[in-house]
């Protein structure tokens, strides 16, 4: 059986698959910091490991071409795409949310702020209850301290219907890979694939300390437990990156930031 078989089938289950998107993870993830430009034969055959079709692969890289997002070179019979200047700009924040490191520490003290673009888990309108050393603007009114109750009542909750679905499938994809032994492709894959569905939830919802998940979640630390399936998956993933394909030279070595990813600093 495909060890990846439970993955490929519960992303292309979700509906219209975005292949853009899948190509904006695989060049945060993988490119980047690799020299920053992938040959369209390495994309292919990473996206074609998860059922990815060229002819796709050409449409979405078209589409973000068309969308400023890439860029295209050729290198004698080869096409090669890279990030614009624009595209690049996008990546900062999002990368530091995507690979920041889990938290190792319980909360002690939590903030309940009020205002505008405050980060932390919706409790009310426009209230929101965050751990009390997360970075955050200004609110226009806080208080501070312990969080003495929280009922399980309130708890459920605190996570929309869509984040439970997302944090459901993503652990049922971290279960399909555990102990699986994986070839150096099917590892990258496997990266590529945790991570689009990592990213997707990070960008999309608020994460919430394990202390406010409800209760079905609270065993299970979701970035602590991508932060090991990355580790995992990364040594076998990184020598498929270091192998030439055909007349495609192997991608530069990783900047020394990749060794940083989901690490305290």
């Amino acid at each position: 059986m495909d060890p990846l078989s439970p993955l490929i089938s519960a992303l292309h289950d979700e509906g219209r698959l975005r292949v853009w998107s899948l190509v904006i993870t695989v060049f945060g993830d993988s490119v980047q910091l690799r020299g920053g430009r992938i040959a369209n034969l390495r994309l292919q055959k990473l996206l074609g490991r998860i059922g990815i079709e060229p002819g796709t692969i050409r449409t979405a890289l078209s589409r973000l071409g068309r969308d400023g997002w890439v860029t295209s070179e050729r290198e004698g019979r080869n096409s090669y795409y890279r990030l614009t200047a624009e595209g690049l700009a996008q990546f900062a924040d999002a990368t530091s949310r995507i690979y920041a490191p889990p938290r190792t520490s319980p909360v002690t003290e939590w903030v309940l702020a009020i205002g505008p673009d405050q980060p932390g888990v919706p409790v009310a309108p426009g209230v929101v209850l965050r751990p009390a050393d997360q970075a955050a603007p200004t609110p226009e009114c806080a208080v501070s301290g312990d969080l003495s109750a929280l009922s399980k009542a309130m708890r459920a909750t605190l996570l929309t219907k869509a984040h439970q679905e997302a944090l459901t499938a993503l652990f049922a994809d971290l279960d399909a890979l555990a102990g699986c032994s994986l070839t150096p492709l099917e590892a990258a894959a496997a990266r590529t694939l945790l991570i689009h569905r990592w990213r997707r939830i990070v960008l999309r919802h608020p994460e919430p300390p394990i202390d406010l998940l409800p209760e079905r979640f609270r065993a299970r630390d979701p970035r602590a437990q991508v932060a090991a399936a990355y580790g995992a998956l990364t040594q076998s993933a990184e020598i498929w990156f270091d192998t030439a394909l055909q007349d495609v030279s192997a991608m530069p070595s990783a900047h020394p930031d990749f060794g940083k990813r989901f690490r305290q600093a």
